[in-house]
């Protein structure tokens, strides 16, 4: 049988040349955070915040990809990614680019931080040596008082094996030799022969310096002298000897260990999907060793010590010019009266013109549809639509799905008591939530005893969508208030995440919301929907019709182009059709925080696709999807990016945006984002990014544009709430 042209075209777009590795494209992305670092144009303290947050970024990498990749290498799979490299390559690749990433964050810190703050009047000490007399005696009686209480030396010797180093901790590694020739230590291997030696002298001990003490000791400050700060591992190091008084101290560094912190959950044999997740956090510590810190100058011997005992190859081994795990930086952003160091230039969230203070929400909303956006605009709407539900005698039922919230969360307060006053309450609440799996549990049992029928997640899948259905009993019968978002409901992330946020009262919105619920708690599929689609199911082809109907379109000489904004793209079947599109003639502008696997600029296949990333102030996380659709566009809001786990392993949710002024609002955040020139990095053909040219150009700093237009929507009222400050081109160059 002949093959056919769309067969054809299926084979040239899926050439491993047109994709970046998943990993690598990771990579690029936390560079873009560290060139925020790098960036003099920054305040200073902001700077500071941008290396903690590599350093963070970099953690959770290890903990999970990297970890991934190991258990597939332990496991013999050959099978290569969709750009043509096996696992072994893979690791190989990021274990290089991540020993150059780690020497770039230093060279940051060390060349250009340090001399900055030291230029600002704040010196970080990076050695005990360099305490005064008066300074060391501070530090000696804060030892003795605050930390020597907490600490636990752990030696080894013939009864005591090596110690377990928890995943992340920071700990000082020492070799000691006991004093007089009393006893030895056998940690050291004999040399051949059987003769002892000075080496086998040596016992080695460890320290974890305490998580639960501040890391940043300050040190008395002298009139008008500078702010002087010293890590703790450097105030136990110089200590070390009143923690093992029979031993001489031969050599103290810091070090510190990342292991595989994936979970691994049978969920299929696992009874109890709530005791399995518990019983499998406490593995997290003993996971696989992935990745070691050490101190530069480590002694030889100590190293060797490390690398036999944690059984870690050479490559897994990172030698830190300076201090280890520069999240402390996060910190000292907190330290007091530097204020004029950090950004100002952001108004505050701001009220949403529709949804005023005080307001009954219930009747705003039925006035028509309502959209959010966060974090220029305040999240307590969300808050409020809870716990006035919570407390409204007309409401019957809330039902909410939970992926993340915060440590001391309204939602969670205002849904139990909801449950208190006789409401019937339905939560999701996703254990599955990477790195909130503890969070989660707590509040998942305390919102069962309040009484809310609490649903775990299903089996196989992690629900991250975003939705609260309210049912109402009002005087013309039963009422449905929903509320659609790309975000978690967290409202400590809502003042640092962008997300968008759609509450309605539409009757077809309300029938989907139900259905959504009763498939979450009684698998329950409905036979269509009205407006909403979901993942794993429908969305995934929902997605690949609106990019063959763009194809169509521009094959046909009609309008065609699509604006798409996520946080990821590395979904191989997507990634094809917007190659084809492509290919095609339509626009694709691409705006994509993080991970993005497709090639821009490949002749024939990707000329009409451009892509960029927003590193701002605030952490781009909304996703919202336009398709011009022959001049008659349409445009979407979703919880999911363009990944397989999302489309295939997740259940999200996309929701149209209606109505035409909130569709323009969404059109706008586009837009805009497609107008910056001062926080976007624009990917080049060989997969890098740089700095738009701003030649020529107005500065556009899109963040700054949209809290200002906040403040002035919330200055003016509703009536002014769609003019706008700044008006930019559909697409930019």
């Amino acid at each position: 049988m002949a093959t056919t042209v769309a067969q054809e075209e299926k084979r040239q777009f899926s050439d491993p040349a047109y994709y970046l590795n998943r990993e690598l494209s990771w990579l690029q992305f936390n560079k873009r955070v560290l060139s925020e670092a790098r960036n003099k144009e920054n305040p200073l303290f902001e700077r500071l915040k941008f290396l903690s947050i590599t350093s963070s970024n970099l953690d959770e990498f290890f903990m999970v990809r990297v970890a991934s990749l190991k258990d597939m290498e332990n496991a013999g799979y050959k099978k290569k990614d969709f750009a043509g490299m096996t696992v072994t390559e893979q690791l190989e690749a990021v274990e290089n680019e991540t020993h150059e990433f780690v020497e770039v964050q230093y060279s940051t810190y060390n060349r250009s931080l340090l001399p900055a703050l030291e230029q600002e009047g704040v010196q970080v000490l990076t050695s005990h040596e360099k305490l005064s007399e008066e300074e060391g005696a501070f530090v000696d009686h804060f030892f003795e008082t605050e930390v020597y209480p907490v600490l636990t030396p752990m030696a080894v010797d013939s009864s005591r094996p090596f110690p377990l180093i928890r995943n992340k901790t920071l700990n000082l590694g020492a070799l000691l030799q006991r004093k007089k020739d009393a006893g030895r230590g056998i940690l050291l291997r004999q040399k051949k022969g059987g003769k002892k030696s000075a080496e086998q002298e040596l016992e080695f001990a460890a320290v974890q310096v305490p998580s639960g003490l501040a890391r940043i000791v300050r040190l008395p400050k002298r009139e008008g002298g500078p702010e002087k700060i010293i890590l703790l591992e450097e105030v136990i190091r110089r200590n070390m000897p009143k923690l093992f008084l029979n031993y001489d101290i031969v050599c103290v560094y810091p070090f510190r260990l990342m292991r595989n912190a994936d979970l691994s959950i049978d969920e299929d044999e696992a009874e109890d999907l709530l005791k399995e997740i518990e019983k499998q956090l406490k593995k997290r510590q003993w996971g696989q060793a992935i990745r070691l810190e050490v101190e530069s100058g480590m002694d030889e011997r100590l190293l060797m010590l490390l690398e036999r005992e944690l059984e870690l190859s050479p490559n897994e081994i990172y030698t830190i010019d300076g201090p280890l795990d520069l999240t402390f930086l996060m910190k000292m952003y907190g330290l007091p009266g530097f204020d004029a160091l950090k950004e100002h230039s952001y108004p505050a969230p701001q009220e949403v013109p529709e949804l005023p203070a005080g307001c009954n929400i219930f009747e705003e909303i039925r006035k028509g549809d309502i959209f959010l956006h966060h974090p220029y605009e305040t999240f307590r709407p969300v808050v409020d639509f809870v716990a006035q539900a919570a407390s409204d005698p007309e409401v019957l039922a809330i039902k909410q799905t939970l992926y993340r919230v915060s440590g001391n969360s309204p939602i969670i307060a205002a849904l139990a008591r909801a449950a208190e006053n006789g409401k019937q309450v339905t939560v999701l609440v996703e254990l599955k939530a990477r790195f909130d799996e503890e969070n989660n549990i707590i509040w998942a049992k305390m919102l069962e005893k309040a009484g809310c029928h609490v649903i775990y997640g299903l089996v196989g899948l992690k629900t991250h969508s975003k939705i609260t259905l309210v049912v109402r009993g009002e005087e013309d019968g039963i009422r449905r208030y929903v509320h659609l978002a790309t975000g978690n409901y967290n409202d400590s992330t809502a003042k640092l995440y962008t997300d968008v946020g759609l509450f309605t009262c539409k009757e077809s919105f309300g029938e989907d919301a139900t259905a959504v619920f009763n498939m979450l708690s009684g698998y329950s599929e409905p036979r269509s929907w009205n407006r909403l689609s979901l993942a794993p199911l429908w969305l995934k082809d929902r997605f690949l019709y609106l990019i063959a109907r763009e194809t169509e379109h521009a094959r046909n000489g009609e309008p065609a182009h699509i604006i798409a904004k996520m946080n990821s793209l590395c979904e191989p079947g997507v990634m094809n059709a917007l190659y084809e599109a492509s290919a095609a003639g339509v626009k694709i502008d691409l705006i994509v925080r993080g991970i993005c696997c497709l090639r821009v600029g490949i002749p024939g296949v990707s000329e009409n696709i451009t892509v960029r990333s927003i590193v701002g102030n605030f952490l781009e996380h909304s996703r919202i999807f336009y398709f011009e659709n022959g001049g008659r566009c349409e445009v979407y809001a979703a919880s999911a990016d363009w990944m397989p786990r999302n489309l295939d392993r997740r259940v999200e949710i996309m929701f149209p945006l209606e109505d035409e002024e909130i569709r323009d609002k969404a059109i706008h955040i586009l837009q805009t984002e497609l107008a910056d020139t001062l926080k976007a990095h624009v990917m080049q053909p060989d997969g890098s990014y740089e700095k738009v040219d701003r030649r020529g150009k107005e500065a556009v700093n899109s963040q700054l544009v949209f809290g200002k237009e906040a403040a002035h929507a919330a200055k003016h009222g509703a009536e002014r709430a769609n003019q706008r400050l700044f008006i930019p081109e559909v697409r930019a160059e």
